[in-house]
């Protein structure tokens, strides 16, 4: 005779009861009808069937029992035995709370909160849980917290959440534990109290709470109101990120990929950073389209990347929404899209990018995508300059230059770019102090910016520093020095140059011939 596996396993004693309670149901026991139903929902004694543990809660729900009109209700909204039905679930908590059953007032709250069977209603959740809260339901005081805190159905009031919080919490539900250790953190209806914070964070993450632990490890991580400690930071993040917590997921993947506190190992870095990715983390999407992009740790694939970083890009993420414009722009892994580029610079420049700021003013100055604007070019150039981005504050610089009325500010630009080492901005302002053009006329100036400009190859500039040394204009006539920079910018294209090269070398004394000789025509620093 065939016997069920399950019911072999099941221990003798768990059979025996079952028998004793299904025969007190068969004689109408409300309790015990409500018992088999538990039996059946755990397979305690009996092999689990859902729908026989309906059929028996129903019994003893319709009797009124209000532990049954409960369970049955949550078996309503699981869709565990009956079809889901968020309203029968509702009809059957309603009942439980009416006899002032905790767990169905909680529920209750909750359905209403959500909207869920019921129209949603953030007063009759704030009723329902208030009837729960003040029977001790720990779920329900945080929940009131959270409504307090919010304003939601009630009254905006911080010290309430608190309150609310704070009983919760000491019961050790750790989502209030959690969030009572965010309030002394933020200074939120209470003065701001680092060791507070992080006590209340330690108890909810030893419950395993999973944002608890991702906020104690990145403040074992960055040293913040802990002892920095990198393995402790690893041990929680490893904790929460084994729960699916995305963050946590993703902050171990740069661990590991930075090799800090750890030898660096990029294959593991890629498995948790995918982890991350796939629960759609932002960040981690970036990540990965990066990857794809570059060939970093995976085979180079730009439209896997472009897959990414859209995924992200969806998501408000700016950095992803440049890089998606960037792969827009060049036609790299998508199809090249100049307007479609131009929309995704402008995502990212709005949320503050910087580099997206810069390629969105040239899109506007040079019509790239986007109908020509100057005006709206010379916006966005600000945006980036205002920000210290060196080819920002040039270009600010240039288009000030072209009227003769801002030629203070074009100087001013080029000034700060210039100091921030930008070898343009540098040449520019070397031919200001040469020309007298917005400043006075100072050739020893000039000689230092063209010399600034000439030392990172910029031709133009090598060719007038040449210049300078071989007349003796801003600096000491040296015709050696005049040789070396006039044949560097030589080789950069500029044709004149070679012919007051051999005048340099004409006027050369024996001694720098051969130091000339000696650099192999390699400028020397000044």
């Amino acid at each position: 005779m065939y016997k069920d596996p399950a019911s072999a396993r099941t221990p003798s004693r768990h059979t025996a009861e079952f028998l004793r309670v299904k025969a007190l149901a068969e004689r109408g026991v409300a309790n015990a009808q409500h018992s088999l139903g538990f039996m059946y929902v755990n397979g305690q004694g009996v092999p689990q069937n859902f729908e026989l543990a309906v059929a028996w809660y129903r019994m003893a729900a319709t009797s009124g029992l209000e532990q049954a009109q409960y369970n049955l209700g949550v078996m309503y909204q699981k869709g565990q035995g009956v079809g889901q039905d968020y309203q029968m679930a509702v009809q059957w908590y309603q009942r439980a709370a009416e006899q002032g059953y905790a767990a169905a007032q909680y529920n209750l709250g909750w359905l209403y909160a959500k909207g869920q069977g019921v129209a949603q209603d953030s007063q009759q959740a704030m009723h329902w849980f208030s009837k729960a809260a003040s029977q001790g339901d720990a779920g329900a005081q945080n929940n009131l917290g959270m409504m307090y805190e919010t304003g939601k159905g009630v009254p905006q009031d911080l010290q309430q959440a608190i309150a609310w919080y704070r009983k919760a919490a000491e019961q050790g539900y750790a989502r209030a534990q959690f969030n009572l250790g965010l309030r002394y953190d933020n200074g939120q209806g209470v003065q701001r109290d680092a060791h507070q914070a992080v006590s209340w964070y330690r108890k909810a993450a030893e419950q395993g709470y999973a944002p608890a632990q991702f906020n104690l490890a990145l403040r074992y991580e960055q040293g913040q109101d802990v002892a920095q400690d990198i393995q402790k930071a690893i041990g929680w993040y490893r904790r929460a990120a084994e729960q699916g917590h995305a963050s946590s997921q993703f902050n171990l993947g740069l661990i590991y990929d930075n090799g800090q506190g750890v030898e660096r190992d990029a294959a593991l870095a890629l498995v948790w950073f995918r982890e991350a990715a796939e629960q759609g983390h932002a960040g981690a999407q970036d990540n990965l389209g990066l990857r794809h992009e570059f060939g970093q740790g995976v085979a180079q694939d730009v439209a896997q990347a472009a897959r990414w970083y859209r995924k992200a890009a969806e998501q408000g993420f700016a950095s992803a929404q440049y890089h998606l414009a960037q792969l827009h722009d060049s036609g790299s892994g998508v199809a090249a899209d100049r307007a479609e580029a131009f929309q995704w610079y402008r995502k990212a420049a709005e949320q503050g990018h910087l580099r997206a700021q810069f390629d969105l003013a040239l899109c506007f100055e040079n019509g790239t995508g986007v109908e020509q604007d100057v005006r709206a070019a010379l916006k966005w150039y600000l945006r980036a300059a205002e920000q210290e981005y060196p080819a920002a504050q040039y270009k600010v610089g240039t288009m000030f230059d072209l009227d003769d009325a801002e030629g203070d500010q074009a100087c001013g630009w080029y000034m700060k770019a210039a100091e921030h080492g930008h070898a343009l901005a540098q040449f520019a302002l070397g031919l200001r102090h040469d020309n007298g053009q917005g400043v006075p006329r100072d050739y020893a100036a000039a000689h230092y910016w063209y010399l600034c400009a000439a030392r990172q190859g910029h031709a133009r500039a090598q060719f007038n520093v040449g210049l300078m040394y071989l007349t003796g204009q801003g600096v000491a006539a040296d015709a050696l020095e005049a040789s070396l920079w006039l044949q560097r910018a030589a080789q950069g294209g500029i044709d004149a140059a070679e012919r007051y090269a051999r005048q340099a070398a004409a006027r050369m004394d024996a001694a720098q011939r051969a130091q000339f000789e000696r650099d192999h025509a390699q400028p020397r620093a000044a």
